[in-house]
């Protein structure tokens, strides 16, 4: 089968960083890759990198004590450290479940950005940010709302209210998650973040699995593709490293760029389908 053409327009890509990194940290390890889609896309592709609106400290986790940090805060004379490490949530362990402390505050920020800055044709994410994707790619699709009111009852998370049922924002064309993951546990059990799951996300998403990765299972990331409608083998792909972004890898930037060019060529066949039909003549 031929490979799908770029679309004949720029397109527009939210990127969402990793635990502990921010938006420009992410923008500079993705050098390369923006390099390898500019040149894909020969009509323009424009990335937006926001920080996540967490700021953590060492106390979040014991190895941040390693992570860059300045000192321009001060608390009671004392020189607090300000490290450059950010998150869309917190995970706290709860029982024998885990809870995403400041979940709200990650997805309002990306709210008000979808809000603000779109249109955006995708979304891209690696690890929580990988996680944060389909979050997102979910709660832009139509009836999420019900799926969330359905299981509040039984301890399910409420709808984010930053998401307006789904009206900031036009359902995104695409995902893409490198290293992401299924929110809250994969043990039987109260699953409070099922909605934003089931139904199943029917955004078409792009799984990437690194075969070292030791920080994201592999079975956690196949869970999180088991939750998305699109499940064909072509939608997971395996590179042969660990806990990163395959931003130079031939084999993986050609997997990612073959996967965009496809999903929005096959949205714009979709349409000019339905102008078609709605073009015909019809005997009555």
């Amino acid at each position: 089968m031929a490979a799908a053409p770029p679309p004949n327009r720029p397109i527009k890509v939210l990127m969402l960083h990793g635990y502990t990194q921010s938006g420009p940290s992410f923008q500079a390890k993705t050098g390369a890759l923006r390099k390898s889609l500019h040149k894909a896309f020969p009509k323009g592709i424009e990335f937006v990198y926001p920080t996540a609106p967490i700021r953590l400290t060492p106390a979040d986790e014991s190895w941040l004590a390693g992570t860059s940090a300045d000192t321009n805060g001060t608390e009671g004379g004392n020189e607090q450290p300000q490290l450059d490490a950010w998150a869309w949530w917190r995970m706290k362990n709860q029982g024998n479940s885990y809870v995403y402390e400041g979940l709200e505050l990650g997805l309002g920020l990306i709210a008000s950005i979808l809000k603000e800055q779109g249109p955006f044709d995708g979304v891209v994410g690696f690890s929580q940010g990988g996680a944060c994707t389909a979050m997102v790619a979910s709660l832009l699709e139509p009836g999420r709302r019900e799926a969330f009111e359905a299981r509040v009852a039984s301890g399910g998370v409420p709808y984010p209210e930053s998401f307006e049922d789904g009206k900031i924002h036009p359902p995104l064309k695409f995902a893409v998650s490198y290293s992401g993951f299924l929110a809250g546990k994969m043990a039987p059990g109260p699953q409070p973040y099922q909605a934003f799951y089931e139904p199943k996300i029917q955004t078409p998403m792009l799984h990437f699995i690194g075969t070292q990765d030791v920080v994201v299972e592999e079975a956690q990331t196949l869970a999180l593709a088991k939750a998305c409608a699109s499940t064909e083998d072509k939608y997971i792909v395996y590179h042969p490293g660990g806990h990163f972004l395959p931003s130079t890898q031939k084999a993986s930037v050609n997997a990612l760029i073959g996967y965009i060019k496809e999903v929005l060529h096959n949205e714009e066949a979709g349409k000019k389908e339905e102008e078609s039909v709605e073009d015909m003549d019809v005997p009555f």
